[in-house]
């Protein structure tokens, strides 16, 4: 069963904020304050579209502080499975519901000072971050990369807030990088690095990070996969005795909700582990696509995350 208990909100507010983004403002139906949440959480949101139910993970990027309303921001993604496509057709006043908030990259209140790397759409998660930061004064500074001004999100508006001592903005148009080596080497003891952004950009910055000396409790990162698309496939549900197809464009975990069947997630991202399943048997070939499990735990067979992994073989019966 889903830890998720839904919130029913509406679409207070939508607001164009780059070519391809949108910010919606998600308010109770009934009027309450929405639940406090800490900088660096997501919601889960459920979009009814048409026969089918799209749930997808969305940063919160209001101040935690304020429970008036919830705050995401949307890009409209080329290739899109249905979700973005789907907000992006929103009208102020449609409803929606919306998951309790989960944070899965909170903020290390003990670091000394926060470096907040970013790239593109991985710029949500921090607003929030930034802004519980600044309130409490504690020491951070932002590297923001954007393909361009244009498709750059909010970073005129950080720039004003909190000046360009704390925000530092590059445009790859503009052929500017992040420093990354030099930010890396000039931190005080007690630093503490996040990152959010593209996975190679992710990579990146980890890697360099732990070259560069640094603990790997200080080094922080966030990221959702989306489940890939590929060939049908038949799994069997031993607990619920039921066999299920998985479509070209769905997710095993899609597709066991669309059977009437409630899985546990959280992220729905590969990212959290709380949809881990157990294999009971496997005659053919997982595809792994989380970043929970480990490489020795993938080969071994036995475990498998439903919201992003798939199959290709005959036989896949799993504890459900």
């Amino acid at each position: 069963m889903s830890i998720n208990t839904e919130i029913p909100v509406r679409v207070a507010k939508i607001t164009p904020v780059a070519e391809t983004i949108r910010r919606f403002r998600l308010e109770r139906l009934d009027g309450q304050p929405m639940p406090y949440f800490s900088a660096g959480s997501h919601v889960v949101v459920s979009m009814h579209d048409g026969d089918i139910l799209r749930r997808n993970p969305y940063s919160l990027m209001s101040a935690p502080y304020d429970s008036s309303a919830y705050e995401i921001s949307v890009l409209a993604v080329e290739n899109s499975r249905g979700g973005s496509v789907f907000m992006h057709r929103l009208g102020e006043g449609d409803e929606l519901r919306v998951s309790q908030p989960v944070n899965l990259f909170p903020a290390d209140h003990r670091g000394r000072k926060h470096i907040l790397i970013a790239g593109g759409i991985g710029i949500t998660p921090f607003l929030a971050m930034m802004a519980q930061f600044s309130r409490d004064n504690i020491a951070f500074e932002l590297h923001y990369a954007m393909r361009s001004r244009s498709h750059g999100a909010y970073w005129r508006e950080l720039l004003d807030a909190y000046g360009p001592q704390h925000i530092k903005t590059y445009f790859d148009a503009e052929g500017d990088r992040i420093p990354l080596t030099a930010i890396l080497d000039n931190q005080p003891l007690g630093t503490h690095l996040y990152v959010c952004g593209p996975a190679g950009m992710i990579d990146g910055v980890l890697l360099a990070g732990l070259e560069a000396g640094w603990p790997r409790e200080n080094l922080h990162s966030e990221r959702f996969l989306a489940p890939p698309p590929g060939q049908p496939f038949k799994i069997w549900l031993e607990q619920s005795r039921l066999s299920i197809t998985v479509g070209e464009h769905q997710s095993i975990l899609e597709a066991i909700e669309a059977a009437g069947i409630d899985a546990p997630y959280m992220c729905r991202g590969g990212a959290c582990g709380e949809c881990q399943t157990s294999v009971l048997s496997c005659d053919g070939e997982i595809q792994h696509n989380d970043i929970y499990l480990s490489d020795e735990e993938k080969a071994e067979r036995k475990k498998i995350m439903v919201c992003v992994s798939r199959f290709k073989g005959q036989q896949l019966v799993l504890q459900l």
